[in-house]
């Protein structure tokens, strides 16, 4: 298996801005040094939910902190920018970092954003796929011309092109896609391109949306083998002690008041309702799903939802506390005391 770290760069209630990007800088040193395999950066905009706007951003400050650990978005999303320019950038981090990032996409939600940064509603609604086919042209080929309903312009130059370089391996960096509905579910698999999988589903939810994948891969020609292993990224929630009781008691101080703060600022670009989960609720239902507890708990849970899902690769948000020396020791814990159990 290969675990690591999600980070949301949470802004919990009474701290300022600055203190949750220290606790994400703070959470990809850690990592490295406790040997997880990567770190995954989420990204949002006017929301204490996450104060991250920029997830390739942040990532490239990571890369260079870092010597090992693999570093991906989860998720930039792509109704906010043009795929060209963050194909670009991509292309950048791969190559600089010699293949070590990740660039995981999504539609992101029908916030405010999409008036802030132009895209409008249709780019969430309908244009996703045009923006993701662009972005992966962008990342497989020499030369790029687009004439599309969203995007259109004469062919010019990949520059820097990320499949020329690393030892001629002729591959870009790798693009993961959030899904949360049937329909990205397809959207992915018929590409052959891997999920990012969100907390807030269980292992049946997460079993059933990977053998959609893998139906409609296989329908869609793709070979065996990218079939058998695609790469499948399932996100969720770790906090350890050394009692199961003591770890859900600090994730519920902390994490309601969170969600109340960061969920409730969230505004929509049509005014249109949308129905907030019970801060509290949430919270016990994320504990009850994910590698909450002892470190011998925490093991079995992945283990069990690796052997349900078929998933081997887990980003596990580890700053529920809020607090960064119990993020430091949680993510510490989960290399020394829980890695080991899985073997």
């Amino acid at each position: 298996m290969r675990v690591g770290a999600f980070v949301l760069a949470a802004q919990f209630p009474g701290q300022g801005q600055g203190e949750p990007l220290h606790r994400a800088v703070r959470t990809a040193e850690v990592s490295e040094e406790a040997g997880l395999d990567s770190v995954w950066l989420a990204e949002h905009h006017f929301v204490p939910y996450g104060v991250c706007p920029s997830a390739v951003t942040l990532a490239a400050l990571l890369l260079g902190r870092t010597k090992r650990l693999r570093v991906g978005t989860a998720v930039s999303v792509l109704p906010n920018t043009h795929p060209v320019a963050l194909g670009e950038q991509a292309a950048l981090l791969h190559l600089t970092s010699g293949g070590r990032f990740s660039l995981g996409v999504g539609r992101g939600g029908p916030w405010v954003d999409l008036e802030v940064f132009g895209g409008g509603l249709d780019s969430y609604e309908t244009g996703f796929p045009e923006d993701l086919d662009l972005l992966r042209r962008w990342l497989a080929e020499p030369r790029v011309a687009a004439a599309g309903e969203r995007h259109g312009f004469r062919e010019v130059a990949v520059v820097p092109r990320p499949s020329e370089a690393l030892d001629g391996d002729g591959s870009g960096p790798e693009v993961i896609v959030a899904c949360t509905s049937p329909g990205s579910v397809r959207l992915a698999a018929e590409r052959g391109l891997p999920m990012l999988l969100g907390m807030h589903c269980g292992d049946e939810e997460k079993a059933g949306m990977v053998a959609l994948w893998r139906r409609t891969a296989l329908a869609a020609g793709h070979p065996q083998d990218l079939v058998r292993d695609p790469g499948h990224v399932s996100a969720g929630l770790c906090q350890l002690a050394d009692r199961t009781a003591d770890a859900r008691e600090m994730l519920l101080k902390a994490m309601p008041g969170w969600f109340r703060l960061g969920l409730d600022a969230h505004v929509t670009v049509d005014h249109r309702e949308r129905a907030m989960r019970d801060p509290v609720a949430y919270t016990e239902l994320l504990c009850r799903l994910h590698p909450v507890g002892t470190p011998r708990l925490a093991a079995d849970r992945l283990a069990a939802t690796s052997e349900r899902t078929g998933i081997t690769r887990f980003a596990l948000l580890t700053e529920g506390s809020g607090d960064l020396a119990a993020t430091e020791e949680n993510v510490r814990r989960l290399g020394a005391e829980v890695l080991p159990r899985l073997g």
